[in-house]
């Protein structure tokens, strides 16, 4: 328990742990209050929600967390002056997606989402800088407030889902559907207020969000290709399914059936496969500031002893939950949702999903030791490769399988690309 980096992520498990089963409740929650109807349009939505979400952030998390913990600036300086920028190119989003909502809701081909999309908007400057001071405390390896805050945001989103969602579906589904990505702002704000009462040096004077270019210049050498690549993950996500609907109602599908389908392995499906993504989280949470310690100390050989044991880990905690959904999927889907559907789906993606455990952490060495381009180009290859897939696959009249397939080829060639990257680095 000396080990800094095994506390950090005993505390994010078991924290990880709190917030994902929240996370379940909610979502459980949320699913039976709304419908299939309310989680497919909210689902139709939800890559447009991250691509924005992911945007806002500008990869800042990961930049702050490696240069805090490399401890050789200005950490007040390093935080306060890019909250500022932050806002300005939040302000900058919400003028973007007002302007191109009407565009977004005709490619969806529901006009029923456009009042959802202009609702993401005001959630983007709460989330942006709550993400920069979680950025801080993973740099400063202090995991307990990221926890709290994480937590205290679950139990304020569920009440707030409890006690508006039932009156607002009195109004309509797509009322419903708003206020759950509404609730995120006050849920957001808490959070941020939260992790503001662990900060120590509360005595801040106006200089102090002043940029300095070295600092800003070192901000955006590693968040600009994080942010870019999950951009192109979310741009991904966000194209996702209007390359579905398009290409599968040219192929003679009916829109009802390809929403359907497609809420069911977004709404049902990845989010049980994800459940143990919470374990590879932690650890890569707590991998980005040690090894961007021992990085900087040139400390290799414990590069790689961190990189086996956390793969090990990763390994058995994907194998025997892959193998669990596999076996018993129907009652996982039966205790948590209510529903059979997925059954099919969940078998055929839960043993490929072992090999998205172990990317996780490896996409977190990379970044800490200064390889951020090569998690952004290996992403780049996976995501054309999907979205090419979705399309052709869409011929062979398979119905939602050729989204799973396209999953499915994704982990794996964006695993091993990271792998191969790794491999040249430190050898």
């Amino acid at each position: 328990m000396k080990d800094t980096f095994f506390k950090s992520t005993i505390i994010l498990l078991i924290g990880g742990a709190i917030t994902k089963i929240l996370g379940l409740i909610i979502k459980i929650i949320s699913t039976r209050l709304i419908g299939l109807e309310g989680i497919s349009l909210y689902m139709l939505i939800f890559p447009t929600f991250s691509l924005f979400m992911t945007i806002s952030q500008m990869g800042l998390p990961t930049a702050l967390s490696k240069l805090v913990a490399e401890d050789k600036r200005n950490n007040k300086n390093l935080i306060l002056s890019i909250i500022p920028i932050t806002l300005l190119f939040n302000i900058l989003l919400m003028i973007i997606i007002f302007l191109i909502s009407p565009l977004i809701t005709y490619f969806l081909k529901d006009e029923r989402v456009l009042i959802p999309i202009l609702s993401i908007s005001f959630v983007l400057p709460f989330d942006s800088i709550s993400s920069i001071l979680r950025g801080y405390f993973f740099g400063k390896e202090k995991m307990f407030p990221h926890i709290l805050s994480l937590i205290i945001e679950q139990i304020t989103r569920l009440s707030l889902i409890v006690i508006f969602i039932p009156t607002l579906l009195n109004k309509s589904v797509i009322t419903a559907v708003s206020g759950l990505i509404l609730v995120n702002i006050l849920s957001e704000l808490v959070s941020t207020i939260t992790l503001i009462l662990f900060i120590k040096d509360k005595h801040i004077k106006v200089k102090d969000f002043i940029p300095n270019k070295s600092n800003i210049k070192s901000i955006l050498d590693i968040s600009i290709p994080t942010t870019t690549s999950r951009v192109i993950g979310s741009i991904a996500y966000f194209f996702e399914p209007i390359i579905i609907t398009t290409s599968l109602l040219l192929m003679g599908y009916n829109q009802s059936y390809i929403i359907n389908e497609y809420g069911i392995i977004e709404g049902y499906v990845l989010p049980l496969l994800l459940i143990p993504s919470f374990f590879t989280n932690a650890l890569s949470s707590a991998l980005i500031p040690d090894i961007s310690k021992k990085y900087i100390n040139k400390e290799y050989k414990l590069i790689k002893k961190r990189i086996n044991k956390v793969i090990k880990i990763s390994l058995t905690i994907g194998i025997i939950s892959s193998l669990i959904l596999f076996i018993k999927p129907y009652i996982f889907l039966y205790f948590l949702y209510n529903t059979n559907h997925g059954t099919y789906y969940l078998r055929v993606l839960a043993p490929f999903f072992i090999f998205l455990y172990v990317q996780i952490p490896l996409e977190s060495v990379l970044q800490a030791i200064n390889k951020a381009k090569n998690v952004m180009i290996n992403n780049i290859i996976g995501t054309i490769l999907k979205l090419s897939l979705i399309f052709i696959l869409s011929f062979l009249k398979i119905g939602l399988f050729n989204l799973v397939i396209a999953i499915i080829l994704n982990i794996l060639i964006t695993t091993i690309l990271h792998i191969k990257a790794l491999k040249k680095e430190l050898n």
